[in-house]
């Protein structure tokens, strides 16, 4: 064991840096969701859910408020254009951020009814948006507001080009976190469960992705101590996975390497900073960074 880190493979100690130490970039949140890295601005966006706000970090500046309201915002990504795609449980819809600011509603219905409340989002490079809709933010007023659903939890496919949606999965009792590895080739996806069950069905699936669908899904990897909400891939195709001690890494054959060591609950990180070797990290009600010895993916 290094300190601030656990090894539980060889390989994992090339990932890391023992003379990189965690970092305290802010703290006094309620709870940090959707972080996203802006490398043209420098630039972290980050969900302050409960507080319905979205900060902004920089080396430089430090926090500060982005937007306030947010629509409680929970996932955030970019799309090919660079635009901000989120998550708000508020409104119940997911939402872009042009260019000049204005924000454009995406999504917020499927088949009539209205969407639960999305949580986590991501973009393929063909353009396709790919998002999780469970009820966990219209099942209190802490992170939105309590409402009724109309659909049953779900993952879906947007296509931007012509605002059309599909259903991608649909046997999930809560999606949560989303990846794609570096090829588009598999989707990882968090199963967190149902939010108050005693005993919830917690663990990380795998799909295979074939062209606008999802084929022969299986468990890939459960969190412990902990679930998985939010995770990103290197670019050797690891996942760095939140959970309960920390962040831990897990091979591309569902193994776990190691942790890196978090005093919070972790809800969810992102690769960012120069050359994508920093990792950011939302750990309850701080946020933290490291360095460490590998590169997140480069999205094309």
């Amino acid at each position: 064991m290094t300190s601030g880190f656990e090894s539980y493979d060889d390989r994992f100690n090339a990932l890391i840096l023992p003379n990189a130490p965690l970092e305290t970039l802010g703290e006094g949140y309620r709870w940090l969701e959707g972080p996203v890295w802006f490398a043209d601005q420098d630039c972290l966006l980050v969900s302050d859910l409960p507080n319905d706000s979205i900060l902004r970090w920089t080396e430089s500046g430090g926090v500060s408020v982005y937007r306030q309201p947010s629509g409680f915002a929970n996932g955030h990504t970019r799309d090919r254009q660079g635009r901000l795609i989120g998550c708000s449980h508020r409104h119940r819809c997911l939402t872009r951020t042009e260019l000049d600011g204005k924000v454009t509603v995406l999504a917020d219905r499927y088949n009539g009814k209205r969407l639960n409340s999305p949580n986590d989002v991501i973009c393929k490079s063909d353009g396709t948006i790919w998002f999780s809709d469970p009820h966990y933010g219209i099942n209190t007023d802490y992170e939105g507001g309590k409402q009724t659903p109309e659909l049953p939890p779900a993952l879906y496919r947007l296509d931007p080009s012509d605002g059309s949606i599909m259903v991608v999965a649909d046997d999930f009792e809560g999606p949560n976190g989303l990846c794609f590895s570096p090829d588009e080739q598999r989707l990882y996806v968090a199963e967190s469960g149902l939010q108050f069950a005693a005993n919830p069905v917690q663990h990380i699936r795998v799909f295979d992705v074939v062209r606008d669908r999802l084929a022969n899904g299986r468990i890939f990897h459960k969190i412990d101590p902990g679930f998985a909400d939010g995770f990103r891939a290197d670019e050797d195709g690891r996942i760095w996975c939140s959970a309960a001690d920390g962040v831990h890494c897990i091979d591309v054959d569902g193994v776990l390497l190691g942790k890196v060591k978090v005093p919070a609950v972790v809800s969810n990180l992102t690769f960012g900073g120069r050359n994508r070797s920093r990792l950011f990290i939302c750990g309850s009600h701080t946020l933290y960074a490291i360095y460490l010895n590998v590169r997140g993916v480069e999205r094309p």
